[in-house]
């Protein structure tokens, strides 16, 4: 069955890799088993084929289904958090402001962005356990100290550092002002934070 109202438009990139593979439209119809009046309105985007019909004809011109529908896949809404209505979270000398999350089906691709400020003696995280995920983070002001499991490093203002978060870390300000630091993290913490707290 055909639908005449698309909105999944792929004939372009179906047209130029039949191009590349120097097959006729007539050849691909053969193999399909469709006609070639069908082929050329698929590749011109007047009709969406059947499911079956469009497995078929990718199996025959040796096209990737990640390729063909990419960019369907991209998130076309653009979030902003403006600075006064970030998300808060205070605890102890620790100060969470997120920044941006971007949420995502598949769970792995689902990532968030803070700025934490950590007063002087202050620190976040815990020597005693990790948790799954990784971290990325640019420090933007002051100096600090991760430790990460047995080992410590130094960190200055625009140091950057990232690691797997499974192995117990912590952050310490060892400065005389306040360590501020943009960090992004994946899997989100923000949530974890606001039932730990």
């Amino acid at each position: 069955m055909l639908k005449t109202g698309i909105k999944y438009r792929f004939g372009e990139k179906m047209r130029q890799i039949r191009d590349r593979r120097g097959l006729t439209m007539k050849k691909v119809a053969e193999k399909a088993g469709v006609s070639e009046s069908l082929i050329s309105q698929i590749e011109r985007n007047k009709v969406s084929p059947s499911i079956d019909t469009l497995l078929t004809i990718s199996e025959i011109l040796e096209i990737d289904f990640e390729y063909l529908f990419s960019d369907f896949h991209k998130e076309k809404k653009v979030n902003i958090i403006h600075a006064h209505e970030r998300r808060i979270i205070t605890t102890g000398k620790v100060r969470y402001e997120q920044l941006s999350v971007i949420y995502d089906k598949n769970e792995d691709h689902t990532i968030e962005a803070f700025l934490f400020i950590i007063k002087p003696g202050g620190s976040k995280g815990e020597k005693e356990y990790g948790h799954i995920g990784k971290e990325l983070g640019v420090i933007l002001e002051g100096e600090g100290k991760l430790e990460y499991g047995d080992k410590e490093y130094y960190l200055q203002e625009a140091d950057s550092i990232s690691f797997s978060s499974n192995i117990p870390h912590k952050m310490i300000n060892t400065g005389k002002v306040d360590l501020r630091a943009i960090w992004i993290s994946t899997p989100p913490r923000m949530e974890y934070l606001r039932e730990h707290i």
